[in-house]
């Protein structure tokens, strides 16, 4: 139930004592994930809006949240690597329509939920730092959640968001590699299986 939950913060774009790698400066990164989870509290989840406008604002908050070009590289894999540029163009779009279709329907979940930030911790990535997050629950312990931010020229975003101990982008990249490696259509093929599951979500 709890990682049924917390997996929708994927979509959402939402993020431990702070000694963070030394290329990126924690303090900005874990503002950057307060004022995301902020305006997904805010805008979407206890906003009094219809169901289209929220899926708009979560649509704009997850685009500016996230490095999708980043992503969509990294759950590839190797794939990226052989991948055309329409290929990459069509997986990180229907990727992300994907996730917004599939979460923000599931939006009310979160209300009367909070984020407890508690600090940062290192990442061995380059340029990249975790903010640690927890989110108390109605029962059992608080969920754990940790959003791997990358900094680039001063800007930050989300690459990765480990709930409970899951990486979500190796988790959809580990989906993936095995799908593409059992389906002759390759990339192609995966491309037109997401988009299968994005229309269904559609007519939900």
């Amino acid at each position: 139930m709890k990682k049924n939950i917390f997996t929708l913060i994927l979509a959402v774009c939402m993020g431990f004592v702070s000694t963070a790698n030394a290329e990126v400066d924690a303090t900005k990164a874990e503002d950057f994930i307060k004022t995301t989870t902020a305006k997904g509290v805010e805008q979407i989840i206890n906003a009094n809006v219809s169901q289209q406008e929220k899926d708009k604002r979560f649509y704009d908050l997850l685009n500016g949240a996230l490095d999708m070009d980043f992503i969509g590289q990294f759950v590839l894999g190797r794939n990226w690597r052989t991948a055309t540029a329409q290929q990459r163009k069509d997986f990180i779009n229907v990727y992300r329509d994907l996730n917004i279709a599939t979460w923000s329907k599931r939006f009310n979940e979160f209300k009367g939920k909070n984020f407890v930030f508690k600090g940062t911790s290192p990442s061995s990535s380059k340029g990249q730092v975790f903010v640690n997050t927890i989110v108390p629950m109605d029962q059992g312990e608080p969920a754990k959640v940790l959003w791997r931010v990358r900094e680039k020229n001063g800007n930050y975003k989300i690459v990765d968001i480990v709930i409970e101990g899951v990486s979500l982008a190796q988790a959809s990249r580990s989906e993936y590699t095995a799908f593409i490696k059992n389906n002759a259509g390759g990339i192609d093929a995966l491309i037109k299986n997401l988009n299968e599951k994005l229309a269904q979500q559609k007519t939900k």
